[in-house]
């Protein structure tokens, strides 16, 4: 009971943002922790991350399209930040979590949301990347959470695209100058 009532919020928000999928054509899709939970093992999260496929001159729409659904900016000159950075800060206001809305861009980006699924519980529908995507973003952000994310994901995922990731990543490191990103995480794939 306890646990349900600390997940309702994050319910709510994610509603709130699937329905805003559903404004711009589905492409985007949940990130970050929710979808490590999903894909993965749950884990700890404090707020909701997404990625949308969103062109800077789209912001303003957006923006007024999530007041509907009681999400508001969470800093001042919101709008701005996230023509700089690509990212919108906001906040579901009646639940009080934040979200982070990554604006994609990138062809990897584009094709994560494309290839993007929706997976379901009795109570939620909710648009994320495959796993083998979830993988890649983990590796580029590459903090420690992000690698023990990866080892959940590999673990509860035994058929994965290995090549898929293997090709993304590689791709990364080199546009990142990290040459050794596959190799910190190849040991973890079950080839």
């Amino acid at each position: 009971m306890k646990l349900q009532k600390e997940i309702e919020p994050f319910r709510a928000t994610i509603e709130a943002i699937q329905r805003l999928f559903a404004q711009f054509d589905n492409r985007g899709v949940i990130i970050g922790g929710i979808a490590v939970g999903f894909i993965g093992k749950p884990r700890f999260t404090e707020d909701v991350d997404a990625l949308f496929l969103l062109s800077t001159h789209d912001i303003p729409r957006f923006i007024e399209a999530a007041k509907a659904e009681n999400i508001q900016p969470r800093i001042p000159d919101a709008e701005e930040f996230a023509s700089k950075n690509r990212i919108l800060l906001l906040q579901h206001s009646p639940s009080e979590i934040n979200i982070d809305i990554s604006l994609g861009i990138l062809p990897f980006e584009e094709e994560m949301v494309e290839r993007g699924v929706v997976q379901s519980t009795s109570t939620l529908s909710i648009r994320l990347p495959t796993p083998e995507d979830l993988i890649i973003m983990k590796t580029i952000a590459h903090r420690p959470k992000d690698l023990e994310d990866i080892r959940t994901i590999v673990d509860k995922n035994p058929k994965l695209d290995i090549a898929r990731i293997k090709q993304w990543v590689k791709q990364f490191a080199k546009v990142l100058e990290m040459p050794g990103l596959w190799d910190d995480i190849a040991g973890m794939l079950k080839e």
